[in-house]
């Protein structure tokens, strides 16, 4: 008798022991999610993660590439803005609209110039002789190239609706890759190691186990951080964040008239300042003369501008002269406006004259470009890439080993639905913030439940 229930007991534990190892309802359902966040963004993620990598070194990059016009022959002499100016005209005719002087004596001066048809036109000089060193698109150079890319705005507005879409599907990516990576009970191995071989399936699965656990929090900070540059969620912050003193930090004006352009269209600018409004020049008396570019940039210089800085021109007879800087070091990030008659200045904008929100945001964006610890920032941010690329590939092989013959290989539904419930509120709630995302969602459900629908339909024909 003892021996008939010893062995009952040991096959009780048995099944328990199976029992555990038998994936949960909720880890189904969270499973199901997980492939289809994988299965709509990891294209977009390996393309953001390699446009990303590259242009963490974009000065470096285009140092390179494009040395024949960018770099100098370093020298203590410097000509006057109005001599490259006059030297850029030469070449390119049209209207000057910027002056972008050089950070360092080895590097070219750019000077933007909008032709009578077509986009603007950037033309290099040489600083110190005042030579045309090469005429191009504006932001036409690689490094702009790959940001464009990057932002996916090389494909116009409404595909920067995906940088969105991406971003929420990837935080739902990474919340459900760490419930599915936490240990369990009975796990054996794969939660910070290993197991195998290429060859194996566990091997893959691992791997990208451990690489998600290592490149997961990389990836929520840079869907964050990515996503005031999307059409939707991004413009909305932008509206809120800018507080409603024209995009600037509330009290900063006094009586300054405000002209209906935007400060992103004459000039590069923070993410913070893209919709300020630029001030005007109050109308010239009689007489009035404007000071000239010489002056202007003298002024910004004594002013304290970060080597670097763009000078966009007086748009006409109200126009102000605008000086913007943007170095890598965030607390250096600064915009002034000068009153073209007097070179007065008429706003002047610093990164400590912003609100918390918008330092916070500034710091994440900067961050997010690999500007803010130097090549740290950069080397720890190229290393993300490479796992979120490991992570894609990784994820491609072990569903390919693991897929059923001519089927998509969706992870199976859970016994009982109602465990939906509850993950649909988590993921909805994600929808709200996240709006794009959450059309997307619905979209995603809506296709699910008809996958299902002819699934369930195919079953009898085929037993038939």
């Amino acid at each position: 008798m003892t021996e008939i229930s010893g062995g009952r007991g040991r096959h009780d534990d048995a099944l328990r022991k199976t029992a555990r190892r038998e994936p949960s309802d909720l880890y189904r359902a969270v499973w199901r999610w997980h492939f289809y966040a994988g299965l709509l963004i990891l294209p977009f993620l390996v393309t953001l993660a390699l446009s990303g990598a590259i242009y963490l070194f974009k000065d470096e990059v285009d140092g390179i590439v494009h040395a024949r016009f960018i770099r100098v022959a370093p020298s203590d002499a410097r000509l006057p803005a109005s001599q490259l100016i006059a030297a850029a005209e030469q070449t390119q005719p049209g209207k000057v609209v910027k002056i972008t002087e050089p950070p360092s004596d080895d590097r070219s001066t750019e000077i933007t110039i909008q032709p009578g048809t077509g986009g603007p036109m950037a033309v290099y000089v040489d600083q110190h002789d005042g030579r045309v060193l090469e005429v191009r698109p504006d932001r036409s150079t690689f490094a702009w190239t790959v940001r464009y890319l990057h932002s996916l705005r090389f494909f116009g507005a409404t595909p920067r609706m995906w940088i969105e879409i991406v971003a929420g599907w990837a935080i739902i990516l990474v919340l459900t890759g760490a419930y599915l990576w936490w240990p369990r009970a009975g796990a054996a191995g794969g939660v910070v190691t290993v197991r195998g071989t290429p060859a194996r399936r566990v091997f893959w699965r691992d791997l990208h186990a451990v690489t998600g656990l290592a490149v997961g929090g990389f990836v929520l900070f840079l869907a964050l951080t990515g996503l005031p540059w999307s059409s939707v969620w991004g413009a909305k912050v932008h509206s809120w964040a800018n507080g409603t003193n024209f995009g600037y930090p509330a009290g900063l004006f006094v009586d300054v008239p405000m002209s209906a352009e935007h400060l992103d269209h004459v000039a590069k600018t923070s993410w913070t300042l893209e919709q300020a409004q630029i001030p005007m020049t109050h109308a010239p008396h009689a007489g009035m003369a404007p000071v000239g570019i010489d002056a202007a940039v003298t002024a910004f210089r004594a002013l304290g501008l970060h080597p670097g800085f763009s000078v966009a021109l007086p748009n006409g007879p109200t126009g102000v002269c605008s000086g913007s800087v943007y170095p890598d070091d965030i607390a250096a990030q600064r915009v002034i406006h000068l009153d073209q008659y007097s070179a007065r200045p008429l706003v002047d904008v610093s990164f400590a004259d912003y609100g918390p929100v918008a330092k916070a945001i500034e710091w994440g964006v900067n961050t997010h470009m690999g500007q803010t610890f130097g090549a740290a920032n950069q080397i720890v941010l190229l290393l993300a890439c490479a796992g979120i690329v490991l992570l894609a590939v990784s994820a491609a092989v072990m569903w390919w080993k693991r897929r059923p013959a001519r089927a998509l290989g969706v992870p199976p539904l859970p016994s009982d639905r109602r465990v939906f419930a509850g993950l649909f509120v988590l993921l909805g709630i994600g929808g709200v913030l996240f709006p794009l995302t959450g059309l997307s969602m619905v979209v995603m459900v809506a296709l699910d439940l008809i996958g299902q629908r002819v699934a369930a339909r195919a079953r009898p024909a085929r037993s038939a």
